[in-house]
């Protein structure tokens, strides 16, 4: 009975680790090739299985995907927004939030990169897609929280951070040879023109 139950127990860990090394491959093929070029084939030869033996683990795209994004983000996660909640000065308060996430899509570009690019072309990407953008809604109200702003100008404030959040904005002022503090800055500086001139450096 003992070495039936060891011999499960080693048949278990077994399937794990294999069911591990496929999700690595995933994360690698998906980083390297993007989501849309990521075949089943080339992430068994990558994991150093068969292709049944990914589909026995992965029967589908979106199971697939999901353990791709979500063991992913769990090595990678978004800075979340309750790092702020005791700065109170508005404009301290956004700048620190934005040089967070710009220094976040620095270390993880090529993968937002590739899985914003193949979005529209892997369906089982969308889902997992929108709920990064939802977070960056939530860490948006974060941001806007404590500016006393209210009608028209805080809308602009609140759609000026909104396009300073995405990560293509991002991208594009990295095109531009611009660090993480110097996009915090120039962000800072649309503000302080919607606010009234107020310094916001």
């Amino acid at each position: 009975m003992e070495k039936r139950r060891y011999t499960l127990r080693k048949r278990a860990e077994a399937k794990e680790d294999t069911r591990a090394r496929i999700v690595d491959a995933i994360i690698d093929v998906h980083r390297e090739l993007g989501p849309r070029n990521a075949t089943v084939s080339a992430v068994a030869e990558r994991a150093g299985v068969q292709r049944l033996t990914v589909y026995r683990h992965f029967p589908d795209d979106a199971s697939l995907f999901e353990a791709c994004t979500s063991t992913w983000l769990e090595r990678n996660p978004p800075p979340d927004a309750a790092f702020l909640e005791g700065i109170a000065d508005p404009a301290a308060r956004t700048r620190r939030g934005l040089e967070a996430l710009y220094g976040y899509y620095r270390r993880t570009r090529r993968m937002w990169a590739v899985s914003y690019r193949d979005m529209e072309e892997v369906p089982a990407l969308q889902e997992p897609m929108a709920g990064f953008e939802a977070g960056l809604e939530d860490y948006l109200q974060a941001l806007l929280r404590g500016w006393g702003l209210r009608g028209a100008r805080r809308a602009r404030v609140a759609d000026t951070l909104a396009l300073a959040l995405r990560f293509h904005t991002w991208e594009a002022l990295a095109t531009r040879g611009r660090d993480d503090a110097s996009k915090a800055g120039l962000v800072m500086e649309w503000l302080a023109g919607i606010t009234g001139g107020r310094s916001l450096r």
